[in-house]
């Protein structure tokens, strides 16, 4: 029996380097980050991971968005604040560009 060659090719043409399960685009990052609060007025947090101006990469396992003293749609900025358990900030507020945000609650951030 004949099997061309493009059909055994084809399930290795298809595979992606990561899961889709794992990923988020980041428009919908940057939205759910835009919700400020949950339910009943309780601050929303998630986890981050992005790198600064210099390369380094921060991860903050709880943190919230923030203010910032410019404008963060043309400047494409997002201010980025830590915080506790209880939703007191902790530390400084992050001046995050989007681009380079990596994780948003533990999913890879794709455009």
């Amino acid at each position: 029996m004949f099997v061309p060659t493009f059909f055994s090719r084809a399930p290795y043409l298809c595979r992606k380097p990561y899961a889709m399960a794992n990923t988020i685009r980041r428009a919908d990052a940057l939205r759910q980050m835009e919700t400020r609060e949950a339910r009943a007025g309780i601050s929303r947090h998630f986890s981050i991971q992005f790198y600064k101006k210099n390369g380094e990469m921060v991860s903050l396992a709880r943190a919230r968005v923030t203010g910032l003293r410019a404008d963060m749609k043309q400047e494409r900025l997002r201010g980025i604040q830590a915080v506790d358990r209880e939703g007191n900030p902790i530390g400084h507020i992050y001046p995050v560009s989007i681009d380079n945000i990596r994780t948003y609650n533990e999913q890879q951030v794709v455009i």
